[in-house]
């Protein structure tokens, strides 16, 4: 069985770092964020419309590692996210979004703090509002009672906590 580990949180808290570092340790691909790309191509102009595609390009990334038997599965990112953002920017969540996101199983999430330092990645660049997001993603991860670890620290800290966690998963 597929052990499906989601790296998640506010913006710039690293989770692509986190991610690429476990998926090097276990010689596995990561479900990169189907977002950043979406982002750039749309030239940074997002709408409601734009969530279910999205979510669809993140579920497909995830299911065409799923189907070449990656194991463990290191999402870098997530359908949650849509959620999360879309109720913050937009007020509601596209149905399919929401049906997607029950029906999925994720072993665990890996929660990333908010502890290290702010980079630019030039799609964000205002810091500001980083704690309320983290809250909002914390809140949502309890709301729904989805298994969750914060991750804290420096990157090699955060690795040694996920690696106990996933490798007691498998």
């Amino acid at each position: 069985m597929t052990v499906r580990i989601v790296l998640t949180g506010s913006e710039c808290t690293g989770k692509t770092t986190l991610a690429r570092a476990l998926g090097e340790h276990y010689g596995v691909p990561v479900a990169p964020e189907y977002l950043r790309d979406y982002f750039i191509a749309n030239r940074g102009v997002l709408t409601l419309a734009d969530a279910e595609p999205i979510a669809r390009g993140q579920v497909a990334g995830e299911i065409a590692l799923e189907r070449a038997g990656i194991n463990p599965l290191i999402c870098d990112t997530n359908i949650l996210s849509s959620v999360v953002y879309n109720h913050h920017y937009y007020g509601e969540s596209p149905v399919w979004i929401e049906e997607q996101l029950d029906r999925r199983v994720y072993n665990h999430y890996l929660l990333c703090a908010i502890d290290v330092p702010w980079v630019s990645d030039g799609q964000r660049d205002m810091p500001e509002g980083r704690e309320y997001m983290q809250a909002l993603f914390r809140e949502e991860l309890q709301r729904r009672g989805l298994s969750f670890t914060e991750l804290s620290g420096l990157p090699e800290t955060r690795l040694k906590q996920a690696l106990h966690i996933i490798d007691a998963l498998l």
